[in-house]
């Protein structure tokens, strides 16, 4: 039996018992096998056995091997304690050995210490006695080179005034000091007062020198002394005379003080340091002594019993003399320090800043000259609304503008120019309040008062427009300058407060009822080719053939006086939004002319269609009106004409279909228009002409289709070219109609008795305004027409009258809302001149 089978991992005794006693005829190998297994078993024992010894013969070592690690660290600790033991017994011995050196050493530092100071005592005391009797003999230059040196050793001595010598001492060196200060100050009061400066300048000019040793409060002492009596005879004569302290007599005071720092800088500058700056302190307290005055003077001015008010024209020369005085000043002691900022002396020293240490007395009156410009201002808006556009006799210029524009943006300049210079706070923001009142009355009383179309030679022409846009646009741009300008000057707390934004949008406005007024032009001229279209039998046509005959004439007014129009317009941001506008006028009224032009035939249809298609390709020609032969349109323009023109295409498609059967009219309709509004498949009914009393069957039928899941899925609530369009009711007629009915079906104002009256347009435009920019085109049409003021369009019949004022406010807010939308697309304008 092998012993690899015994050996295994997984060996099962009954399986392999098994296996050896498969048959009767194996039991003789019964004792066999038992011995074979008693063998194996005393094998294994013996490998056990063997096994066991092993094992604990090598445990028995390593114990031994711990053992013997135990007794050699044991023997490192007593030899490291016996080291650390010699250690410190080396330690002592040579504490005891330098014991002596270190008392010797003590001793030397304290008997060095005990001689200084006694050193420096017989110093004090010697500098001492030697100061006093230099003060009495009033030598003041060796005074002052002492008296640093007894101060210095004073100093020395402060940690040993509890010793009384030392302390009396003390208190003799601080009555001396005190002493040499009230003697310097009695020597500066005598010799002023006796007039003896000028004899006696060197002995003063050291004096200065000890009140520098004595400290900055000896220094401030005299020098405020000085200031006071020089002053003395300026606050006699200024504040004691009612006439001579007037604002008549200002230039007296500022004249007084300049002689005086001559007088200065000639007979008592030699006496004081350089860096004392005695000259800068005397023109300080010269400011603050005037600044009082002023203050009190504007006060008694403004509350006079006998009625007289403060003199505006006096306060402002005033105010300027005061200014120039203070630049003066500024540019004086600013050079001085300049030139001494290397000098020892001066660097803890800072010169006075003298920008508005006087005017400042005026800034609470500011107000009085900001109403007086008020007034400047509203005397001249009625002097520009009654001035002419431009001199007759003067040649037009496409880049010129109103002149009076100019005008008033010089007033501002001039006016910010001299408010800034005297105040940069509070009055230089009622100041650009001002401004911005009269920028809007200047946009709504002069420039939308000539923009009004009036009937007979007032009517504005073309180079009128034109002017009016320019002017529009300078203002808007001169308007920002200003805007900036001012807050360039302001203080930077109210530096957000400024705001012409506001201002800037209403002429903003204004350029885009100019360039609507321009687009009206044209269609004016067109006025005979929409005729022509309404008048011809759309019902009766049998055939489809070449263009209407009233394309041609419609193309050719609009090119003509297009490029007339072009030809004056030299920017091309405002020229691409002409032509915008143009065609999203000319695409509103070829829908509004289609539904005048009612009943429509299929036939009539499909030319309508066809002549839509040549109108979209001679409006794309527009923009290269004036260029050369062969000039591409902007690629951005073409869009735009194709994207206005085709809205047109849904309509002209659905009309193409034949009612009979009513099915493939009702598809037609859930295909090309695509909504579910039962108002608005009634307009196509009536726009082919299909009687009132058949239409019902095909509304059943219409709603049937429209409820079916396939085509519900799709379908929008209102079509946006079918819900703003109003049918006329009443008799169909054969096709003649006017323009006035036209623009009546897509809400086009500026009509008189249902016909379009071109004397009346100026005042629908301006009515348009001030209803408010959603009358100038909605924004949700989607094209920038929207926002460039779309339709011009009038108020509504049968509302509220407004007031004056109220139509007034209305009409400037609702300017500032179309200008927001019509500078917000200028950016893209810009490309036109790109040929994007």
């Amino acid at each position: 039996m092998p012993s690899a089978a015994l050996d295994s991992v997984d060996y099962d005794p009954i399986d392999h018992l098994n296996a050896l006693f498969s048959h009767p005829s194996t039991l003789p190998a019964v004792r066999a096998t038992s011995a074979t297994l008693r063998n194996y078993q005393d094998d294994l024992d013996e490998d056990i056995a063997a096994f066991v010894a092993s094992q604990t013969a090598s445990d028995a070592s390593s114990v031994q091997r711990i053992q013997a690690a135990k007794a050699e660290l044991a023997d490192l600790f007593r030899k490291i304690e016996n080291v650390r033991a010699r250690a410190i017994q080396t330690e002592q011995a040579i504490t005891e050995m330098t014991a002596d050196i270190k008392r010797l050493d003590h001793t030397k530092r304290n008997l060095t210490l005990s001689m200084t100071a006694l050193k420096r005592l017989q110093m004090l005391t010697t500098a001492y006695e030697q100061l006093r009797g230099l003060s009495k003999t009033r030598q003041y230059r060796e005074c002052a080179q002492l008296l640093q040196a007894v101060i210095q050793l004073v100093a020395h001595f402060k940690s040993y005034r509890s010793i009384d010598q030392i302390a009396a001492l003390s208190r003799n060196v601080a009555e001396l000091q005190r002493e040499l200060l009230e003697q310097i100050c009695e020597d500066f009061e005598v010799i002023f007062a006796k007039g003896e400066v000028g004899a006696r300048k060197a002995m003063l000019g050291e004096a200065c020198l000890v009140m520098d040793a004595l400290g900055e409060h000896a220094r401030v002492r005299l020098v405020n002394w000085y200031c006071n009596t020089q002053l003395r005879e300026y606050r006699q004569v200024f504040r004691g005379n009612d006439e001579a302290g007037s604002l008549d007599n200002i230039s007296r005071r500022y004249s007084w003080f300049n002689r005086m720092l001559k007088t200065y800088d000639v007979e008592h500058a030699s006496i004081f340091p350089p860096y004392w700056k005695v000259n800068e302190m005397l023109a300080n307290a010269f400011c603050e002594g005037t600044r009082d005055d002023f203050k009190a003077i504007l006060q008694r001015s403004t509350r006079r019993t006998d009625g007289q008010t403060l003199d505006v024209n006096l306060l402002l020369s005033c105010l300027q003399e005061t200014l120039d005085f203070e630049h003066n000043l500024e540019r004086k002691f600013s050079n001085e320090s300049r030139s001494s900022i290397d000098t020892m002396a001066s660097k803890d020293d800072r010169p006075h800043a003298f920008g508005q240490a006087i005017s400042e007395a005026f800034e609470p009156y500011m107000s009085l000259w900001v109403e007086s410009q008020d007034k400047q201002l509203g005397t001249l808006i009625p002097k520009y609304r009654q001035q002419p556009l431009r001199n007759a006799e003067e040649e037009f210029s496409s880049q010129a503008v109103i002149a009076s524009s100019t005008e008033l943006f010089h007033f501002y300049r001039l006016t910010l120019a001299q408010c800034a210079k005297l105040s940069t706070g509070t009055r230089l923001l009622e100041l650009s309040t001002t401004f911005a009142k009269y920028l809007d009355q200047y946009g709504q009383q002069v420039l939308y008062h000539f923009l009004s179309e009036r009937p007979g030679p007032q009517e504005p022409s073309l180079e009128d427009i034109v002017l009016i846009l320019n002017t529009a646009d300078y203002c808007y741009l001169t308007s920002n300058q200003l805007e900036e300008k001012i807050k360039a000057r302001i203080d930077e707390d109210l530096r957000s407060k400024v705001d012409l934004q506001s201002q800037a949008d209403a002429f903003m406005g204004i350029a885009s009822a100019a360039v609507r007024t321009l687009v009206r032009k044209v269609e004016i001229d067109c006025e005979s080719s929409w005729r022509e279209m309404r008048n011809t039998p759309w019902s009766k046509l049998e055939s489809v053939g070449d263009q209407s005959t009233y394309v041609a004439e419609l193309l050719r007014h609009v090119k003509a006086k297009s490029g007339e129009i072009l030809a004056l317009l030299h920017k091309q941001q405002y020229a691409r939004a002409f032509c915008d506008n143009l065609v999203d006028l000319m695409a509103n009224t070829y829908i509004a002319n289609i539904v005048q032009s009612r009943p429509i035939s299929e036939v009539g249809a499909e030319q309508m269609l066809l002549d839509s298609y040549v109108l979209k390709k001679g409006f794309t020609e527009i923009p290269v009106i004036n260029e050369e032969p062969g000039t591409p349109p902007p690629a951005s323009f073409v869009k735009r004409v194709t994207h206005s023109m085709s809205k047109t295409d849904p309509l002209l498609k659905t009309l193409q279909v034949r009612p009979s059967p009513p099915e493939a009219l009702v598809q037609a309709y859930l295909i090309h228009i695509a909504d579910r509004s039962d108002a608005n498949f009634r307009k196509i009914l009536d726009l082919k002409g299909i009687r009132k009393a058949d239409q019902p069957h095909l509304v059943d039928l219409f709603a049937a289709f429209r409820a079916a899941p396939a085509n519900n899925a799709n379908l929008v609530p209102q079509s946006a070219l079918l819900t703003p369009l109003l049918i006329p009711s009443g008799h169909i007629g054969t096709g003649m109609g006017s323009l006035g009915n036209a623009s009546s079906v897509m809400g086009t104002p500026g009509l008189a008795g249902g016909r379009f009256d071109p004397a009346t347009f100026g005042s629908a435009l301006m009515s348009a305004a001030r209803d408010g920019v959603d009358r100038f085109g909605s924004p949700a049409l989607g094209s920038s027409s929207a926002t460039m003021g779309g339709t011009a369009g009038g108020a509504q019949q049968g509302g509220q009258q407004e007031t004056e004022k109220g139509a007034a406010g209305n009409l400037e807010g609702n300017l500032k809302n179309i200008g927001k939308f019509f500078r917000r697309d200028m950016s893209s304008f810009g490309r036109f001149g790109r040929g994007e």
